[in-house]
């Protein structure tokens, strides 16, 4: 599943930073655009990772795999 969220960048001075419009806490700060973009991306995958776990520790529920 690939989900889009938005990147808001800026140059400052000698500095790239940015958030991830959608998830509050996503930001970053980079010397070039490229590593910018990479770090986002990271920090957004912990992000969603952590958000996902502490939704389904809040409700206690276990995740099963079951193939078909």
């Amino acid at each position: 599943m690939n989900a889009e969220y938005t990147a808001v960048i800026k140059e400052d001075g000698d500095w790239w930073v940015g958030w991830i419009e959608e998830i509050p806490g996503v930001n970053c700060q980079e010397r070039s655009k490229e590593k910018l973009m990479e770090s986002l991306k990271d920090v957004l995958r912990e992000a969603l990772e952590f958000n996902r776990q502490e939704a389904i520790d809040a409700q206690h529920f276990s995740e099963e795999p079951i193939a078909v």
